[in-house]
């Protein structure tokens, strides 16, 4: 009964949960390396803001005026420049519900978030997948693959499952290439994680119409169960996305945790110099292991294994850690790994050391 569209589509599958591995596995201990969350947990100020939470049983705010303004004024942008979503995840839905239908194609890199070409081919129109060349978006070759019936362009910077992300050359190189009529979604869920010589996207909102940037609060911010993003356009562009934005899609719990986060710029700078400490500590380990890792500006490393990625998988969970399998995510051969805590991080470095040997065994 349902659309072939919908037939035809793979369901996304996240990482396992903690819980899903104790009940299935019987382990106390588990160390959850597989959906990027931050190890430090929450922003203080976004749970001290939900501790004030009241009035549950009203309808409150459907724009949330205020706080959009509070996200654009850093950029130099206004309120009529942001839109609010269930996650940013939704938001890439209500961009190709708004830009997309049958017969349509865009273009996107593989591998790369999932998401992209799920909700591309929900409304009927083709994913254009351009493969990556050093896990990096090969710009020259998504400008190739763009046809007359190209109307969207995904680039992901950092790139999940990658890591990778673009130099601001590239970006300057590519922009003022993308036909005007083309609209470019720049996805930056990680972008507070990327050094300082990195491109910030939004710039692009301001210097070229058609442009949609979209960030989160369920990286750094720590926040991944409120389920909140938000996404900068030019003010039309944000009309049309406000036409298919469901009302009321951000929770009053959402939009307060979310407003006390943006206030919390230690925790922000805390979890920088964390995750650069334990980035350090990790690709250095896996590099004396003679393992590759592509250079990262993200808090998780996708790391090559000389076994088959779901066998490394399965083998370091049973361990007790949890890791996303590249053959998940068209990548085979890798596995994507957060990069935890301290002791997070030692578990996992410990358990490599001992699993190395069989894997190459196998090989």
């Amino acid at each position: 009964m349902s659309r072939p569209a919908v037939r035809k589509l793979q369901p996304y599958v996240p990482g396992k949960t903690i819980e899903e591995v104790q009940r299935a596995l019987g382990l106390e201990r588990i160390i959850k390396l597989a959906s990027n969350e931050n190890p430090l947990g929450s922003s203080p100020k976004a749970m001290a803001a939900l501790r004030r939470i009241d009035r549950l049983n009203l309808y409150l705010d459907d724009a949330y005026p205020e706080l959009r303004e509070r996200i654009a004024a850093p950029y130099g942008l206004h309120a009529e420049n942001v839109v609010l979503g269930h996650g940013s995840n939704e938001l890439v839905n209500i961009v190709c519900a708004s830009l997309l239908e049958s017969g349509d194609e865009a273009v996107m890199a593989v591998p790369s978030f999932s998401l992209y070409k799920l909700s591309t081919a929900l409304q009927g129109a083709a994913p254009i997948e351009v493969p990556v060349t050093g896990g990096v978006h090969d710009l020259d070759a998504m400008l190739e693959a763009i046809t007359s019936r190209t109307r969207l362009i995904f680039v992901c910077d950092p790139n999940n499952p990658t890591g990778t992300a673009l130099s601001p050359e590239q970006w300057r190189s590519f922009l003022p290439r993308v036909p005007e009529r083309v609209s470019l979604l720049v996805d930056q869920a990680y972008r507070e994680y990327m050094g300082a010589d990195t491109y910030d996207a939004v710039d692009a909102v301001r210097e070229r119409p058609n442009t949609i940037v979209l960030r989160t609060m369920s990286k750094i911010y720590g926040l991944a169960s409120l389920r909140f993003g938000y996404g900068f356009a030019d003010p039309e562009m944000i009309g049309w996305l406000n036409r298919v934005r469901l009302p009321f899609n951000i929770s009053r719990p959402a939009a307060l945790g979310a407003a006390g986060a943006l206030d919390d710029e230690a925790f922000v700078a805390q979890s920088i110099a964390a995750n650069l400490v334990g980035k350090a500590l990790v690709t250095d380990a896996f590099g004396r292991m003679g393992l590759h890792v592509y250079p990262t500006q993200a808090n998780f490393n996708a790391v090559q294994v000389p076994s088959s990625a779901t066998r490394a998988y399965e083998d370091l969970l049973h361990r007790g850690i949890i890791v996303r399998s590249g053959d998940a995510l068209a990548m085979p051969g890798r596995l994507r790994i957060t990069i935890g805590s301290a002791q997070e991080n030692g578990s996992l470095i410990d358990a490599f050391e001992q699993l190395l040997p069989q894997w190459r065994a196998a090989a």
